[in-house]
Formats: structure tokens, sequence, C-alpha cells
């Protein structure tokens, strides 16, 4: 029997082994404190770890406590003493049986709140590890980090646990055929003659017995070799509004959403692109400190952005070799015809292309539908989603409800 010994270092003599079951227990109070945390902190701090406050009450653990007393009529089973009618004499100590239980000096949570400690790798796992890119597919081979084991025949040399039973007895077979039929031949011959010679046959079936039933020429392995496995190639064209009309606090939001979605993908893949596009009557390409922290401003034009999404796609990300998304993030004022021309240049050109498009508004008033948003309406593709954004705590819900995890 094999005994395994977690010899781990655990940090200030914690035991490691009862940290993981208490985040695993009690994975969504903590994750829902730790949404409630993202939202007060500042863009620079979305990756660091912190302290988390859960309720008393969510932790809390069954106990025994003191029954109310009084007179009650039961009878346990399993007794030897009492019978159903019995009268038992009332416990001494006074106060009518009520012990301590039950108190009303006490309030139902002794605490407000249980304080927990979560590093930066249990907090990026708590926030992204259910997330994942819609619709993606393995479709490149280049670059290769994986590989997988495939058949390939069979080999006269391997290692015992690949040994073929019924393929080396099936070669077995076949040179004892081949080494004997010729001295089989021979002793039919010469049984047919009128005086057999018996010393000579006699030779022959020696021959015959000495050949060997299972030969190390005989023995054959399962041969694998080793595969490349296509990988994922994706894109992610993250498209934000910067015109006059996006105050600070929307581009906070803005800011925010993307950051999270910044995170949520360098730690989920290996191999994803990010392509930053602003825009305001014209749209450019820039880089993510440009992106995150130039100021513009100036007038808007959303097809813009759309268009030089379009461009880039066929410049340089071709639909057969990556998986392409995109997410566009604005306050959905647009004049004109811009609203209805952006509408069709995503229906007509990105969305065919695309595994998966969403928009996220930062409308100045929830309850009115903003011109951009009226024309996206009316798209009707499962590539395509869209929501709406007007606090700081409704981003990171956005992010999970746009990006949660297919179901198998």
């Amino acid at each position: 029997m094999s005994i395994v010994i977690d010899r781990r270092l655990n940090d200030r003599n914690k035991s490691a082994v009862n940290r993981e079951r208490f985040l695993r227990r009690y994975k969504e109070q903590i994750r829902k404190s730790v949404s409630d945390m993202v939202s007060r902190r500042s863009i620079t701090d979305m990756d660091r770890g912190g302290n988390v406050n859960i309720p008393a009450r969510d932790i809390s653990e069954p106990t025994f406590n003191h029954g109310s007393g009084g007179d009650r009529e039961i009878v346990l089973p399993g007794n030897k003493q009492f019978s159903p009618g019995d009268k038992l004499k009332r416990p001494e100590g006074g106060g009518g049986g009520g012990g301590n239980g039950g108190g009303d000096g006490q309030s139902e949570d002794a605490e407000d709140s249980f304080t927990f400690s979560l590093s930066r790798e249990e907090f990026m796992s708590l926030f992204f590890d259910d997330l994942e890119l819609p619709h993606l597919v393995r479709n490149m081979i280049g670059d290769v980090r994986e590989y997988k084991m495939q058949r390939a025949g069979f080999t006269p040399s391997g290692v015992p646990a690949n040994l073929s039973v019924t393929r080396s007895l099936r070669q077995a077979l076949a040179r004892r055929i081949a080494l004997t039929a010729p001295l089989k031949q021979q002793i039919k011959d010469l049984e047919q003659r009128e005086v057999p010679p018996d010393e000579e046959i006699a030779e022959l079936r020696r021959r015959i017995d000495r050949v060997p039933f299972l030969d190390d020429l005989d023995l054959r392995y399962r041969h694998r070799v080793k595969v490349p496995l296509p990988i994922s190639r994706a894109v992610m064209f993250c498209l934000m509004d910067v015109s006059a009309s996006m105050t600070e606090d929307k581009k906070d939001l803005a800011k925010r959403f993307y950051t999270l979605l910044y995170l949520f993908l360098s730690r989920k893949y290996e191999k994803v692109d990010l392509v930053f596009i602003r825009h305001t009557d014209n749209a450019q390409e820039v880089d993510e400190n440009a992106f995150f922290h130039d100021r513009q401003s100036g007038g808007t034009v959303v097809l813009s952005a759309l268009k030089l999404m379009q461009e880039i796609m066929t410049a340089r990300y071709p639909a057969d070799s990556w998986n392409i998304y995109g997410a566009q993030v604005s306050d959905g004022d647009a004049f004109g015809a811009d609203p209805e021309k952006s509408r069709s240049c995503l229906v007509e050109h990105l969305l065919p292309s695309c595994r998966y498009f969403a928009y996220i508004e930062v409308p100045d008033d929830p309850m009115r539908t903003s011109p951009l948003s009226y024309a996206y309406q009316r798209i009707d593709s499962e590539k395509f989603a869209m929501s709406s954004v007007t606090q700081r705590g409704e981003v990171y819900p956005v992010l999970r409800e746009l990006f949660k995890r297919e179901a198998a």
C-alpha cells in the first residue's frame, strides 16, 4: 500500500488542504465578495489579491444546542428505564430547564463578517475559471505546442507493456508454417514409397520438432508516433468609442470592461492576439498604452471602427486560420445614417467571419434606447450579443454573462 505525504509548505502554519477545501465549499460566497471588491478598485489594481469579507451566517456550521425546556411527552427508542406515561423529575438548576440555549442577550450572528485573504492566483482563478471564448475551434497547425500519440502499426522492438500477443502469435504461426511446410511435404512423399525410409522420416520429424513455437523474431509491439494537434488561434478586436459624448465616467466603465477582458484572455489562452481600435469620427489602431491612457475627443462615426476592423481582418487575420472575436463599447450616440450603415457592415461583412461579437453600451439613461442600440437590436444572430452597463458593479456580471462557458 502506498502512503502519500503532503509536504508542501504552508503559509504561516496554515493547512493548504483545509484552505483548498474552504475555497471549494464557499466558492459562491467568496466570488460574490470578490465581485463587490473589484467594483471598488481602480483599474490598475484589478489583478491583485486582497482580503474579502464573507458574512458569518454564510459560513456557519451545524451545532448542537440545548432544547427549549418545558414539559414534553416523548420516549426515545432504545431506553431500558422509561415507558410511555411515566413522569420524569424536573432537572435541577432552576430556570425551568431552559439551560443556556436561545438566550435573549445574544444576537443570531456573533460576528458581522469573516475576513479571508486571497492570493493573486486564487483571486484570478475565482474570477475567470468558468469563462471561455464562445465557439472556439482548433483551426491551425503551426507553432505546435501540443501533440497526441497515434497508432502507427507494429514494430519488432518495444517495451513489454506494448506487446501485442495476438499479432505475435500470428507471426509465430506464419513462421512455423513457412519453415515446416517443405519438411512435411518430404515426409508425405517418403511415406508414399513401397518401402518408406523410417530413419529419414524420423530425422525430418525431429527437424520439425526443433522449430520453436515462439521466437524473439515473432514478437510484435504496438507502435505509436507523435502527431501534432491543431492549436486554437484567436484574435480579439477591442473597439472603444472615445468621442465627446463619452464622459470620463463612461470611459472608466469601458476601460474596466476591457481590463477584465484582457485579464481573462491572457490567463485562459496562450495564443490570443488583441487589436485595440478607438474611434471618434475616424478610427485608428493603437497600442495597449494609448488605448487605456491617451485622451482624445471628437465627433462620433461608429462605421469607421467597423470598417477598420474589416480591413485588419482581411490583411492579417483570415477567417479560415483564426477565431475572430469582437467587443465594442459605446454610449450609442450616433447620428444620421451611421447606425444603419454600422448594422449593415456588422451583419454583411463582420459577423460571417466572426465567431462572436459583443456590444456593450454605457448609456446616459438606461430607460432610453439609443440610435445605435435601436439598430443593433434588429440583428438576429447567435454570434451577436449586446448588454448595457451603467455602474461599476455591473461590469463584471456583464462580462460573465457575455463569456460564460458553453454547455457541453
